[in-house]
């Protein structure tokens, strides 16, 4: 169990659809909170709930023991921290920083070892849930970075997740994020190439994708998620933009050349995210790219709702 003391003063940078429910989860558990946004109109449900509007960055920082960070991606969270006016110049020696952005590793160890100079430990935290996991606090954070410091906070970060991992140092956390992220794209990829091959080789999608859920990697509930969308042909509104998947896309398969890993199947299927998001589809479902697969093989799939969930029932 974490240590953390109930008067300890949380700052949060970002509330966007992520940043306010975890933003608002650790209000709800009585944490003192300070906010920033460069919107302040999104902060307007935490102010009403008791939060504090912060002016600047640097102005979260002073008044900070613990920042929480949920940001677009590196860029910004280099420019938060580093930036004239940042946490690096703002934030008290023995500080701590939870970075919940999905991030580069190399970045985080880089930024990481300006703030251990300072004495602040900085932490990387991605999150999996998407944002209702936000909302509700059913929640992966994978974390990476000192031990010490995750332990001293841990309560802090069960007010955020329910499946709060200790992963490793610094930048393994973003690893663990990027990797299930990956495999979770590239797998989409496989399961199009598999069911638009046995669609046009004469099989029902419903009765070949009851069949494929009754093997190894069925029963693991790997296809039970195609149902609502790629079935469908359904990619709107997004669960996860694309944008945001290629965003993790592009940072996994950075993090696989710095480290000398061949991705031949990750660089494939990213060149059909690409042709995707070049068409414009990137506030559609990350999914969407799977719906190329079928055009390339010169097959249609559009089944009902109601039928995907009869298939369900059959088990």
């Amino acid at each position: 169990m974490g240590t953390e003391r109930p008067e300890i003063k949380v700052g949060f940078i970002g509330l966007g659809t992520m940043g306010i429910g975890m933003a608002s989860n650790l209000r709800t558990a009585g944490y003192g909170l300070v906010v920033f946004d460069v919107r302040k109109s999104s902060a307007q449900p935490l102010l009403d709930a008791g939060a504090t509007w912060a002016e600047t960055i640097a102005d979260v920082g002073r008044t900070s023991d613990v920042v929480f960070t949920s940001l677009p991606g590196p860029k910004e969270m280099q420019e938060v921290g580093l930036g004239k006016g940042g946490l690096l110049e703002s934030m008290r020696k023995d500080g701590t920083w939870f970075d919940l952005t999905t991030n580069s590793p190399t970045v985080l160890r880089e930024v990481g070892k300006r703030f251990q100079d300072k004495g602040i430990a900085l932490l990387d935290a991605p999150v999996s849930g998407g944002p209702a996991g936000a909302k509700s606090g059913k929640l992966a954070i994978y974390v990476g970075g000192d031990r010490a410091a995750f332990d001293r906070h841990k309560t802090l970060l069960d007010a955020v997740g329910d499946q709060v991992l200790h992963v490793g140092p610094i930048g393994a956390g973003n690893t663990a994020k990027l990797v299930h992220n990956m495999v979770s794209l590239v797998t989409r990829m496989a399961i199009a190439e598999g069911i638009s091959l046995g669609v046009k080789a004469g099989m029902d999608p419903l009765e070949l994708w009851h069949a494929v859920r009754q093997g190894v990697i069925g029963r693991r509930r790997t296809f039970d998620g195609i149902g609502d969308q790629y079935l469908q042909d359904r990619y709107d509104p997004p669960s996860f933009a694309l944008r945001l998947a290629y965003k993790d896309f592009t940072l996994a398969l950075e993090l696989a050349k710095q480290l000398d890993v061949p991705m031949q199947q990750a660089e494939s299927a990213y060149r059909t995210y690409t042709e995707a998001l070049e068409r414009g589809w990137g506030d559609r479902d990350s999914r969407a790219p799977m719906a190329l697969q079928n055009e390339r093989a010169g097959v249609s799939i559009k089944v009902s709702a109601e039928d995907v969930q009869k298939t369900l029932a059959r088990g």
